[in-house]
């Protein structure tokens, strides 16, 4: 086996919506009252739904620009790569990434429903999700069947219009939905809380996978405004460890054997601790705790029912046999800048060649198809899905990676040679929010 001869799904992309997102799904007054994407005097571009208004339509979407333009700063749609928002260009970008399948999570409206759960009328706010959902099932994945992992959002402040759109998904082919890691942030009640029992429930019986992406509950945590920002970046795959501490602890895991989650942007190389810090935990205090982990151990739950999501993890992977090759699932997290977009396959091959062909497999496709109860071959050959033949694709099309300056707004003044640090960052999104408040 060879690097082209790999074929890559990756289970964490991102869309930045594009405007016409409710226009063939809504008319009328409901279209009306859909989110809309608007420009600042600035000339920057932010969504705008029930009086809230949502900076950062390309947040931290720099995939194809210089190193030198990378940044966190809110974009107009203009500066982004086409990629990002229209999905035709998408496909184009997997191809010359040599990428075979995406899961794509939301972006500018949120990637676990805030938009809409903090949308006052929850009325509206559950026609508009969705439509969201019809627009990312049938239009964003039905455009190229077999080539994108549908993932859904719900409408968590509702049990009884959750579990209706679970069912409703189910019926579309839908098989993930992706929810917020720590729901009480949304003021909901916790994971270990009865209210959740009718979504464990419909979640098994229609037979879906749960992703739970960092960022989306638990903060991703600054140690203080003074501090460089590349810390708080280095610590983000991190973030989750808490979220996941918290999941691992469900009494459904139990209840339901065949129950999936994903920690999405988890990386994988810190999961051999994790694993055994809760074995040891559960071994010297389930006596006084009154632990779910009586007769079974954290680790054996964890790996009957999470997958690790990595982008870059050169140590995980050579530590494979310890990680779990079965809980592993590769991701390019297009198009943010950690995305290793156009050379995924060089960097991928380098942390995988000395695997087992088996084990490469596993890693790039294999346990995302089972995991996510998805099956490309049902649309395609394999053959035509390899690094090899999706290259061959995008240079047939003359598909450009060659870098684009876009500008940008940038954290701190030019030619200054100190680090940007948290403060910086929340000052210019702080600025952009005064923009916009002036500008409505």
């Amino acid at each position: 086996m060879n690097m082209n001869d790999m074929l890559i799904i990756s289970t964490d992309d991102h869309i930045c919506e594009p405007p016409d997102l409710f226009d063939k799904h809504l008319e009328g007054d409901l279209l009306k009252s859909a989110p809309k994407l608007l420009t600042d005097r600035n000339g920057k571009n932010f969504w705008s739904y029930q009086g809230r208004h949502q900076p950062g339509i390309g947040l931290n979407a720099v995939v194809g620009r210089p190193f030198e333009e990378y940044g966190m700063e809110p974009n107009s749609l203009e500066q982004l790569r086409d990629g990002c928002y229209n999905v035709h260009a998408r496909i184009d970008d997997m191809d010359v990434n040599g990428i075979a399948v995406q899961m794509n999570f939301g972006n500018s409206i949120g990637f676990d429903n805030r938009t809409f759960h903090q949308a006052p009328d929850k009325d509206l706010a559950l026609i508009h999700l969705r439509a969201w959902n019809d627009w990312h099932v049938d239009e964003w994945c039905g455009a190229y069947p077999g080539r994108f992992i549908p993932c859904g959002i719900l409408p968590t402040w509702d049990m009884k219009a959750m579990v209706e759109e679970i069912a409703r998904l189910a019926a579309k082919g839908c098989t993930t939905v992706s929810v917020s890691e720590n729901p009480t942030k949304q003021g909901l009640p916790s994971i270990h809380n009865e209210y959740w029992g009718p979504f464990w429930k419909a979640i098994n019986e229609h037979d879906m996978t749960i992703a739970l992406h960092i960022g989306s509950g638990n903060p991703q945590v600054h140690a203080s405004m003074e501090t460089p920002i590349e810390a708080w970046i280095t610590t983000m795959p991190l973030s989750i460890a808490v979220g996941a501490a918290d999941w691992l602890q469900l009494k459904a895991l139990h209840d339901y054997p065949d129950m999936r989650i994903a920690l999405s942007e988890s990386s994988i190389g810190w999961i051999p601790y994790f694993r055994e810090r809760a074995d040891f935990s559960n071994w010297r205090h389930k006596a006084w705790t009154h632990s779910v982990f009586q007769k079974t151990r954290p680790s054996e739950i964890f790996n009957r029912h999470f997958l690790c999501c990595f982008i870059d993890d050169a140590f995980g992977l050579k530590h494979l046999e310890d990680v779990g090759e079965d809980i592993v699932a590769y991701e390019t997290d297009y198009p943010h800048s950690d995305a290793l977009w156009p050379e995924v396959p060089e960097y991928l091959w380098e942390q995988v060649k000395h695997l087992t062909q088996a084990q490469i497999e596993k890693v790039t496709h294999r346990n995302a198809m089972r995991f996510f109860r998805f099956d490309p071959f049902k649309h395609h050959k394999r053959e035509d899905l390899t690094v090899g033949a999706l290259r061959a694709r995008a240079k047939a099309k003359g598909v450009d990676t060659t870098p684009k300056s876009s500008g940008g707004a940038r954290p701190v003044d030019a030619g200054t040679e100190r680090p940007i640090t948290s403060g910086d960052l929340m000052a210019m999104f702080q600025k952009h929010a005064d923009t916009i408040a002036e500008s409505v």
